[in-house]
């Protein structure tokens, strides 16, 4: 295989010492750039953007033809595994996602297959391939699914939701049925990831995206559980290389001494933990990633690059820095907000 030109990412996430904190964003590859709305409108929709790997591909490589990036991140969607699953998943515009066959009775659960990624979703792997290939060792790869708990939102509710009012009454009222759910999406992210890994993704995230609508207790038994299921399940090394796995709960900065505690490589941290004592409460054990909260990228020069060096310094001296957003970065950011974040990024965190 090519050997990577920048490994950075990598070097981070293994806590590894690197010449400059490395620098992805999540969602990097999206709406805010007027080439990928272009590429969108003249594709006719997001589901055909997703399952074609070429369009894929030229999306996911978008930002890095306008950007220094340290990394690419498949373009793709966390729900690729209910719709692979039966559920008909389409997008209503400005309305987000949508399932046409949300799940209602033990009997709906009880029907879904644990699928097999090469049959039901290769068009992500094909695109996954085509990606690895033209990067030609350029940056790292990353691929990603989202964690059980936040997948079964979405096929309960049906769509995005505020309160989970049916996932939590599921959670509460029908224990083992959520749990069914929630063991057949771990062993679907399972084979998932692990496609993607052999198809050349050298990094995975996993994205828990409403982990922290949980209580504690919650937390630990309905999504960490299986976050950690998928860990231990997952290929840890490719072509004589580890594959670095990061945790990215949303809402979870309660919990990070419990996700640390997965075997996972890396945290990803939202803008609400302070990422200096997010690292002294987990030492090194893991790296952390993050994280800046996206709103930051509305503001001007000044207050992003002032941001950039609190969070840099906060961190401190040493390895395993990666760093990103607290969250993906919006719509309506002006792409040359996210250039001078990234140059920042490498300016202020270049070593001697």
């Amino acid at each position: 295989m090519t050997q990577l030109k920048n490994d950075s990412l990598i070097r981070a996430l293994l806590r590894q010492p690197t010449t400059r904190t490395p620098v992805w964003m999540m969602r990097q590859a999206g709406r805010y750039l007027p080439e990928y709305r272009a590429l969108r409108a003249s594709a006719g929709d997001f589901m055909s953007l997703c399952s074609n790997p070429q369009l894929a591909c030229e999306v996911t490589l978008q930002p890095l033809e306008r950007f220094d990036l340290d990394a690419a991140i498949l373009f793709s969607d966390i729900l690729t595994i209910p719709d692979a699953m039966g559920l008909g998943l389409y997008f209503a515009e400005g309305e987000g996602p949508k399932f046409r066959k949300p799940l209602r009775t033990a009997k709906d659960v009880e029907a879904l297959p644990v699928i097999d990624t090469s049959r039901d979703l290769n068009y992500v792997t094909d695109a996954v391939a085509l990606i690895r290939r033209e990067l030609n060792g350029r940056v790292p790869l990353i691929g990603f699914a989202g964690s059980p708990w936040t997948l079964a939102t979405y096929m309960i509710e049906g769509q995005s939701s505020r309160d989970f009012a049916r996932s939590k009454s599921w959670l509460y009222q029908k224990p083992e049925l959520l749990h069914l759910l929630l063991e057949k999406l771990a062993l679907s992210t399972i084979d998932y990831l692990n496609a993607q890994i052999t198809n050349g993704a050298q990094v995975v995230q996993i994205f828990d995206t409403w982990g922290g609508a949980l209580s504690g207790p919650a937390y630990r038994e309905f999504s960490l559980a299986y976050m950690q299921k998928i860990v231990a399940g997952l290929i840890t090394e490719r072509d004589g290389l580890e594959i670095p796995v990061i945790l990215f709960t949303k809402g979870g900065g309660a919990w990070l001494e419990d996700i640390a505690d997965t075997r996972c490589h890396a945290l990803g941290l939202d803008w609400t933990v302070d990422i200096g004592e997010a690292r002294r409460r987990v030492g090194h054990r893991v790296a952390l990633q993050g994280n800046m909260d996206p709103a930051v990228l509305r503001a001007g020069r000044g207050a992003i690059e002032a941001e950039v060096e609190r969070i840099l310094t906060s961190f401190g001296a040493g390895n395993g820095h990666v760093f990103n957003l607290g969250h993906g970065i919006t719509p309506d950011v002006d792409p040359a907000n996210a250039g001078i974040f990234i140059d920042a990024v490498h300016r202020y965190s270049l070593r001697d």
